[in-house]
């Protein structure tokens, strides 16, 4: 019989089993979700979308996700209406057939480009004037996608406490990368003068006088105003989350931390009335205030209990880690903190070639070789235009490469670049 040490080093587990072990804990069972809604209207031009009966292979369970969105329309309701109506099928409809659940998470970045162009598209050639911003959030399991243009934000409150934003403000008055770009494609950036010459509000661009750089719409402001949204994506750890999504009432009232701090403790549906109240106690009711509440709760309910100050510390650190190739850091970075949130993507780029990738890089995408990349036409070889050819923002060496467009999206993308005017006139 072996000694006792003997005995022990026997039952010792390999590092790799390990991994293998908490790779498969992974996939062991699905978050569930809670969540509310409430919203005050002034000006009727906020509309929202929930929709938790989403699959991503029709008629499988397993693949099933949930939508949460909000459209803030300016100049009328129709852009908000038109979006939330259609964004969604855009979006599927960019997506290949077929693909597995972590090759469709990869793929969703790209599509909600190419679903947001669309929709913007589509809704210029009606020749109305509104436009709405979209924040476009997409919960599948642990893993959250956001896309937005505009200035509608979305927050996640970690259980450590930690306020992260997944959006980007896309207001020419904050955002000084966007103001650049719109004047470099043909707009003008200023405030509003009055009698005398005076300058007075927020920065706007000219013409149309419209305060964001980034919307659906807006087809008389000119489309330097691009619809390409902004793209995070995250996977949370399995002590879950919440998620604060709201039109700009809210965040003109309220900084995310109040508003993440006004409505702790609350089931989902009181949070959500709770930021509301909130938001309309501090400023009134001088806009649209619509506000949805996610909650991301472990399949067990278990509750931890919550960080303290140094682990707070410790997870701002953390948060947002890059994704790491090697599997054992990867490990590491998961195990070593309660509520940490792993970066699987971010992107903000406006130049539609840089959002749309390379085909010849990935090898899924190989099936859509002659579908235009964007609007989904089918074309004949000798009618795609790639999407790399001509720019002169990409630094492809292969301007015949994948993806393609057809020709009527190629003109969006070069109007959006500042290469020609807008071909879409305004009855």
């Amino acid at each position: 019989m072996g000694s006792r040490d003997e005995r022990h080093h026997h039952n010792l587990v390999p590092l790799a089993a390990l991994i293998s072990r908490e790779m498969k804990s992974e996939k062991m069972g699905k978050p569930t979700l809670r969540y509310g809604h409430a919203a005050q209207s002034r000006k009727g031009e906020d509309y929202f979308m929930i929709n938790t009966d989403c699959q991503s292979i029709q008629g499988n369970p397993s693949s099933a996700f949930s939508v949460f969105a909000i459209f803030d329309g300016h100049n009328g309701q129709t852009a908000a209406i038109f979006s939330r109506d259609h964004l969604l099928n855009h979006v599927l409809g960019a997506l290949p057939r077929g693909l597995g659940r972590e090759e469709w998470l990869q793929a969703l970045p790209r599509a909600l480009v190419a679903g947001f162009v669309k929709t913007d598209k589509e809704f210029q050639n009606k020749g109305e004037t509104s436009g709405t911003t979209v924040t476009f959030v997409i919960v599948d399991g642990w893993t959250v996608t956001v896309a937005s243009v505009g200035d509608s934000r979305c927050i996640l409150d970690t259980l450590g406490g930690t306020v992260c934003v997944l959006t980007v403000d896309h207001r020419l008055e904050e955002n000084e990368e966007e103001r650049q770009r719109v004047t470099a494609s043909g707009g003008e950036v200023g405030r509003l003068s009055i009698v005398g010459g005076v300058e007075v509000g927020p920065l706007r661009c000219w013409p149309g006088g419209l305060c964001l750089s980034r919307s659906i719409g807006d087809v008389d402001v000119g489309e330097f105003i691009v619809p390409i949204p902004h793209v995070k994506q995250v996977k949370l750890s399995h002590a879950g989350g919440r998620l604060i999504i709201a039109s700009d009432g809210i965040w003109d009232a309220l900084s995310s931390e109040m508003a993440a701090k006004s409505c702790r403790g609350l089931p989902a549906e009181l949070a959500a009335r709770q930021v509301v109240k909130e938001a309309l106690r501090t400023r009134g009711l001088k806009d649209d205030t619509t506000c949805i509440v996610v909650d991301i709760i472990p399949p067990d309910n278990t509750v931890q209990p919550l960080a303290s100050p140094k682990k707070q510390n410790k997870l701002r650190a953390l948060l947002f880690g890059k994704r790491s190739r090697d599997s054992a850091n990867k490990l590491s970075k998961k195990l070593s903190a309660v509520g940490i949130v792993e970066e699987l993507f971010d992107e903000g780029s406006a130049m539609l070639a840089e959002r749309l990738g390379h085909d010849e890089s990935n090898g899924q995408w190989s099936n859509s070789l002659f579908i235009c990349a964007v609007c989904q036409v089918n074309l004949a070889p000798s009618e795609g235009l790639s999407v790399h050819a001509g720019s002169i923002f990409s630094m492809s060496s292969k301007p015949w490469q994948g993806p393609f467009l057809c020709a009527d999206c190629r003109n969006k993308k070069d109007a959006m670049e500042g290469k020609r005017p807008s071909g879409v006139k305004v009855a």
